[in-house]
């Protein structure tokens, strides 16, 4: 009886993958490398040009900050050398010693507002980017749904991407599956030409000028 069970079992099982054969065999499969589709798209070259001149301006304007911090501390080195003079009268040191103070409370201030600058160019940056690659991720899949939808893809991977472990998921596909090409083609046909003004950067709040001492 045992026996009889089994091989009805088994026997359902082949006439099952059987019937499923032949609809598997229908099911469209497409490889697009997004690395690649990012890489060559010349939106992702312009927003990363674009992202490295506003770090550099960020680093300008840090710098110049940090300059004018340099200057007061020097500043206030000398005011107590004067201090300690006691070549110079007791009022003149205490004339000093006021100087060196409104120098310590510019330089205490212009420290605060380095800090609240660095933190607030900083978060500005990284929220500019992640707009920039959102914008290009949406205009990429678009591109993408459009010829799952126009030649009837049933399923699409991205062979650029790994596992946890950092396999590569897809670890083989035939030549003919893969249409990244097609997919780079469409994002850059409206590229323009060479030598025309990039799009508009997005807007980035100005930070407060760099403090200049005081006279």
């Amino acid at each position: 009886m045992m026996k009889r069970t089994l091989a009805v079992a088994s026997a359902l099982a082949a006439f099952a993958f059987a019937a499923a054969t032949p609809a598997q065999a229908q099911m469209k499969v497409g490889v697009v490398d997004m690395n690649k589709v990012f890489s060559d798209y010349y939106k992702t070259k312009d927003a990363e040009t674009r992202i490295n001149e506003a770090r550099a301006a960020a680093k300008k304007e840090m710098d110049d900050r940090m300059e004018a911090r340099q200057k007061l501390l020097d500043e206030i080195n000398n005011l107590n050398k004067e201090v300690e003079n006691k070549a110079l009268s007791a009022s003149a040191r205490d004339e000093k010693g006021k100087q060196r103070d409104e120098k310590i409370n510019e330089t205490r201030n212009l420290e605060r507002e380095i800090t609240e600058f660095k933190n607030t160019r900083e978060r500005q940056l990284q929220e500019q980017a992640v707009r920039m690659r959102n914008g290009i991720v949406e205009e990429i899949m678009k591109i993408v749904n459009d010829k799952v939808k126009a030649d009837g893809y049933d399923l699409v991977f991205d062979k650029s991407g790994s596992s946890l472990n950092g396999v590569p998921i897809l670890l083989y596909s035939k030549d003919g599956m893969e249409f990244t090409n097609d997919v780079v083609t469409a994002l850059n046909r409206n590229k323009p030409a060479a030598g025309s003004a990039p799009a508009a950067a997005a807007a980035t709040p100005a930070a407060k000028p760099a403090a200049t001492p005081k006279k």
